[in-house]
């Protein structure tokens, strides 16, 4: 498979694009430091400025790897980094990913992760060799799962993080897209 990186697109009210360096207050004080968030999405909080530093130039070193996908969400009108959405897992033989998100508390209800996931699926499937998209939400974890019904996903019986992990998903929602599905 070809890996294309971690490339630019737009939606009407937001920009996804690569983290830089000058991103670390937006992510600090809008969505690493908050433990709700952070809980949610299986990471941890993070508790100073350094931290999320740290964790900010692991970000852009890995955009040196052409199978590294991760996306600020800047939202435009306020050019705020209001969280990040990224293919946490990528299965290069089977040409899949799995998705994963997050928006900064202040900023939901404004439909930004679901404008970002779909603007991720739209770029996929137009732009690169992926053939699936892939993700999964704890049950408990509704507004996620809004989210996710909301798309152009629909609901699976697993996602291959779990086939190849041999087990099956236990208090987990599955969904996908596949390359086929959404051009019809």
């Amino acid at each position: 498979m070809q890996h294309t990186g971690t490339i630019s697109f737009e939606t009407s009210r937001l920009i996804c694009r690569r983290f830089n360096s000058a991103d670390h207050e937006d992510m600090f004080r809008n969505w690493a430091a908050d433990p709700n968030i952070q809980y949610e999405y299986g990471e941890p909080v993070y508790t100073d400025i350094s931290q999320v530093k740290n964790l900010l130039a692991d970000y852009i070193e890995g955009y040196r790897n052409l199978d590294f996908y991760r996306w600020a969400i800047i939202e435009k009108m306020s050019s705020q980094n209001i969280g990040q959405i990224a293919f946490c897992k990528v299965y290069s033989d089977c040409h899949t990913a799995e998705i994963e998100y997050c928006i900064g508390e202040q900023f939901w209800g404004n439909g930004y992760a679901g404008e970002a996931l779909a603007g991720l699926i739209d770029f996929t499937f137009k732009s690169t060799e992926f053939l699936k998209l892939e993700a999964y939400h704890r049950s408990e974890n509704t507004k996620s799962g809004h989210v996710l019904e909301k798309s152009k996903m629909h609901i699976t019986d697993t996602v291959e993080r779990f086939i190849r992990e041999h087990r099956s998903p236990v208090g987990e929602v599955c969904y996908c897209i596949e390359r086929d599905k959404y051009f019809n």
